[in-house]
């Protein structure tokens, strides 16, 4: 009876992600798509799941594990409902990226190891490029683009957020 339990249990935990598997017809050459939808649907990539994918497609779980960590896209570790994306590359960097980090960081309490808010509202990320120089610097919350940023600008727009939450 225990084991019964216990398997219905794990088939309510990993329903979404079989029926993800079933829409890419169980097919391992569709690794990429079904983790991404994967992680679309848990904002990252839970270790028990990507064993779960791994039993579920036939195929090795270090072949799953390779592809979730080679790909800078696919996450780990949970992320926040609205990941902040900072650029740090050349054009950003010159015109002063850091001190909008830092501000970030202070108000968000984060540090270099924690990127992520005890709520789970923020992820805090700072990026190589993102292909926007000349609305350096600049930051991305989830899909947003934000130009010419500055830290009292940036910190007014995790400040709406989080009215808009209701959290302030």
């Amino acid at each position: 009876m225990i084991s019964q339990n216990v398997e219905a249990s794990s088939l309510r935990k990993f329903e979404k992600v079989c029926q993800i598997i079933e829409s890419n017809g169980s097919n391992p050459g569709k690794l990429i798509p079904i983790l991404q939808q994967v992680q679309h649907e848990y904002r990252y990539l839970p270790e028990e799941v990507l064993a779960y994918v791994a039993t579920a497609l036939g195929i090795p779980p270090a072949r799953v594990y390779g592809v979730a960590t080679f790909y800078a896209h696919f996450a780990l570790e949970p992320k926040g409902k609205y990941v902040i994306k900072l650029c740090d590359g050349t054009a950003c960097h010159v015109k002063r990226s850091i001190p909008i980090l830092n501000a970030l960081r202070e108000r968000l309490s984060l540090d270099e190891k924690r990127k992520t808010t005890q709520d789970m509202l923020f992820t805090l990320e700072t990026v190589s490029c993102l292909g926007a120089c000349g609305l350096a610097p600049v930051m991305v919350i989830n899909d947003e683009v934000h130009g010419q940023m500055a830290p009292d600008t940036a910190v007014a727009l995790v400040n709406e957020i989080i009215a808009k939450e209701g959290k302030a």
